[in-house]
């Protein structure tokens, strides 16, 4: 059976991109703050959480692995980027010209998977890009990723599943840790090793580093591959 492991990387929207009424809803909360500098603060803090959000941020970048044959791509938007592909190599780094054609590309590939794996899927990344593919009206291949949460097909949220589903809460013994504190737990190479971070996306973004968000998203996609190969070894089973 084959199994898909991905990620996604976003960005935010420019705020001049909404109406007057959209950006009054979306800094609502900054008209109470009496304070300029503290006014300003929020807004600031609003405009970097606009990446967590599929009405106000896109799809800039998703890396998949093939679990068992170790073959992906990572899709990324990039402008006027062009790169010889290399035939011999497992991962293509592939540029795309829009969200609409990055999404599309990743659906095409995701039909041919029967099952996937994700470090927070389920809380972000798969309900992320459903949204998107709506808004862009993109055709979504796999529509039964955010089904029964208790179970690890066809989805298994690595997040959950090292959490035993949230079993002791915020603070108990099985409280979750980030995707670079479970990697270095387990002596995995972490994926923010090579100095990038999902907080760097937007910056990259500005200064045309398309190639270096593809890459961090592979990163993370190989991190999350080799954390479910040992969770499946040791932990799967476990009720």
């Amino acid at each position: 059976m084959a199994t898909l492991v991905f990620d996604i990387e976003t960005s935010a929207l420019p705020a001049d991109q909404f109406d007057e009424a959209q950006q009054e809803y979306l800094f609502r909360e900054c008209g109470k703050i009496a304070d300029e500098t503290g006014r300003e603060a929020r807004r600031a803090e609003l405009r970097q959480m606009f990446n967590l959000w599929p009405f106000t941020a896109q799809v800039v970048c998703i890396a998949m692995l093939n679990a068992e044959s170790q073959r992906g791509q990572s899709l990324f938007l990039a402008e006027d980027f062009r790169e010889e592909l290399d035939d011999v190599s497992p991962v293509k780094y592939i540029a795309c010209s829009d969200e609409s054609e990055l999404l599309t590309q990743f659906w095409d590939a995701a039909r041919k998977f029967d099952s996937v794996v994700t470090f927070n899927g389920r809380g972000f990344d798969v309900p992320f890009i459903y949204l998107r593919s709506a808004i862009l009206n993109v055709p979504i291949s796999k529509k039964n990723w955010l089904g029964y949460r208790y179970a690890t097909e066809p989805h298994c949220d690595l997040a959950e599943q090292l959490t035993f589903y949230s079993v002791s809460g915020r603070d108990g013994a099985a409280r979750r840790f980030n995707l670079d504190f479970y990697c270095k737990a387990f002596g995995i190479e972490s994926p923010k090793s090579h100095g990038v971070t999902g907080m760097d996306v937007n910056n990259l973004m500005k200064e045309g580093k398309f190639k270096e968000i593809a890459e961090y998203c592979m990163r993370d996609v190989r991190a999350t591959t080799e954390l479910y190969r040992i969770w499946k070894e040791r932990l799967a089973g476990i009720k």
